[in-house]
């Protein structure tokens, strides 16, 4: 995506999380998987190898993971009120931490902050035509002529249309006619979480999609429902101001909400053969 993305920082963390879920499957089958980030300086799309070098104990990190690989869905419907426990908020650090990045908890006045620069990133969005078709060409509302549905995002996945346009949850089909689809009121104070490393490179970015995964596995594994809220994060201008001055994390890479309520459905992935190879 060249207007959202143009440093690929977003697909990578993608791909990261795509290498969580194998480590994890491997873990689960008794492999070890040893990891190798950017092995290939002259081969910029060749972001890891994995080598499986002996025996694994499933009842290591992240072998317990393996129960939500096919529960976990984003979910962008209301939450409830209910507050997230402190100690639930504590293993969600630990997952990041056990990757080598960090969960920050914002308080109540950094919370607003960043849910002004959603808010703001929402009317860069809107006045950017070229972001718009990037996101028209990722999702689906059941109209003749969009792309192949085993991919982007289908017309069930993209949750209810929201009364108030200053809730935090992207409304991917604002623009357009989605059949049947209904409406609902959000809360205006979601419990959100700020995941970010020290650095701002490649190999961080890969590093972070990994602890992304663990925290939404480990979400799922408490029974928390989770959403991403990346929109602030595509624009330069709007980035910086995530994160929390008063943290150690230097750049933020995804802004997660959660807590109770509705899972998301399952939503098509592409191919493993286009993602992996064995050799």
């Amino acid at each position: 995506m060249p207007r959202q993305d143009p440093d690929h920082r977003a697909l990578r963390l993608g791909c990261g999380a795509a290498l969580f879920g194998l480590r994890v499957a491997a873990v689960h089958r008794g492999r070890h998987p040893a990891v190798r980030l950017l092995p290939c300086p002259d081969g910029p799309w060749h972001f890891a190898d994995v080598r499986f070098d002996g025996p694994g104990d499933a009842d290591s990190e992240p072998g317990p993971f393996h129960a939500a690989l096919t529960r976990r869905h984003t979910s962008r419907f209301p939450f409830t009120g209910e507050p997230v426990p402190a100690e639930v908020l504590d293993g969600l650090r630990a997952a990041a931490i056990l990757e080598g990045c960090r969960l920050v908890v914002p308080g109540a006045w950094h919370t607003g902050t960043v849910m002004e620069l959603v808010h703001d990133s929402e009317l860069f969005e809107a006045a950017d035509e070229a972001a718009r078709v990037e996101i028209a060409a990722w999702t689906r509302t059941g109209a003749a002529g969009e792309g192949p549905v085993t991919e982007g995002i289908p017309a069930y996945a993209l949750g209810p249309r929201q009364h108030d346009v200053t809730v935090p949850v992207r409304d991917f089909g604002v623009s357009r006619r989605v059949p049947g689809r209904a409406s609902a009121r959000f809360g205006r104070n979601p419990q959100i979480v700020l995941l970010g490393t020290g650095e701002d490179t490649p190999e961080a970015w890969l590093r972070a999609g990994q602890a992304m995964h663990g925290v939404l596995l480990q979400a799922t594994l408490d029974g928390l429902a989770t959403s991403l809220m990346s929109q602030p994060l595509e624009w330069p201008e709007l980035r910086f101001g995530t994160r929390d001055p008063g943290s150690r994390v230097g750049c933020v890479h995804m802004v997660i909400r959660l807590g109770y309520g509705p899972a998301g459905r399952a939503t098509p992935r592409g191919p493993v053969s286009e993602v992996l190879t064995f050799g």
